[in-house]
């Protein structure tokens, strides 16, 4: 405990060192928290003032947009904050706080698109029956799965990192605190937690990535013998969520699923799930999404 207390600061080195690229990548970010909240809240209030908040998609896709809110919100201001200032500090506190919230939010949102994933399988494999397997319980029910989910992955990753022994250097390679970096600068064999920390955030994405694979695969199978209408329709759908996910789980799988080591480019993939996607999610399901466009237009006229 004691050896832990010495480091009671860490020192964020973000993006860059050059002054007039922090300048540049402030105005950048500023843009992109800007769209974030513009598109997911029009998503949210769209869904919500319609008809819409009754299809269990839509359900889903309101809380996916109420995810990516919270979580760009836990590293965006932190991160243009760190580009402005000269003593680019974080408290210990405040360090262990953010990494709780980023893994929990992080898992919350990867649940939550196997969800959508389950949602589309049952809705195009199943349709006789959807209305029975997702009624307003079960999907109530599988928000509640996926924010537990969450808390138990972030949990662990809090355990394994909180008791970890700081005793200087205090220089965070990264714009927010995430477990490898911090494992990083522990004073002590970090070896067996680094392992445990990929076996948790690596299985959680795997799975959950081969599980939406094989649910895709299913739909894409059935819809063969669609009417060429309803199979563009089906695709149309399905081509969104298929798109987001490639997004989000490409970066995620290069930062945890390897041995537990840093490297310089890490930062740039963590840009693209805690920043781009959750800026790109409204554009992807708006524009290759009639209901959603309809409900827009409704709510501008309106």
């Amino acid at each position: 405990m004691e050896k832990r207390n010495n480091v009671t600061v860490f020192i964020l080195l973000g993006l860059s060192q050059n002054k007039h690229i922090d300048m540049l990548c402030f105005a950048l970010f500023l843009f992109c928290y800007i769209a974030i909240w513009m598109g997911n809240l029009l998503i949210m209030i769209s869904i919500t003032c319609s008809q819409l908040i009754d299809q269990p998609m839509y359900f889903f896709l309101n809380y996916l947009s109420l995810c990516d809110l919270c979580y760009t919100s836990t590293v965006t201001p932190k991160l243009m904050t760190v580009l402005l200032s000269e003593r680019k500090m974080i408290s210990y506190c405040h360090c262990m706080v953010q990494l709780f919230i980023i893994h929990f939010l992080g898992g919350v949102e990867i649940f939550i698109l196997t969800a959508m994933a389950y949602d589309r399988y049952v809705a195009i494999c199943r349709p006789l029956h959807y209305t029975v397997i997702m009624s307003r319980w079960r999907c109530n029910a599988i928000i509640m799965a996926c924010c537990t989910g969450g808390l138990v992955h972030s949990s662990s990753q809090f355990l394994l990192t909180v008791f970890l022994p700081f005793c200087g250097p205090n220089e965070i390679d990264h714009y927010f605190c995430d477990v490898f970096p911090l494992l990083k600068l522990a004073c002590t064999d970090t070896s067996r937690i680094g392992l445990l920390v990929v076996v948790n955030s690596g299985l959680i994405a795997l799975v959950s990535f081969v599980t939406l694979m094989v649910s895709y695969f299913l739909i894409l199978y059935t819809i063969r013998a669609y009417p060429a209408e309803s199979r563009s329709k089906a695709l149309s759908t399905c081509s969104a969520h298929v798109t987001v996910v490639v997004l989000f789980f490409a970066p995620v799988f290069f930062i945890y699923i390897r041995p537990p080591i840093t490297f310089p480019e890490d930062k740039m993939f963590a840009l693209l799930y805690t920043i781009i996607v959750p800026m790109l999610n409204p554009l992807i399901y708006t524009l290759r999404n009639l209901e959603m466009k309809n409900a827009l237009r409704k709510l501008w006229c309106h």
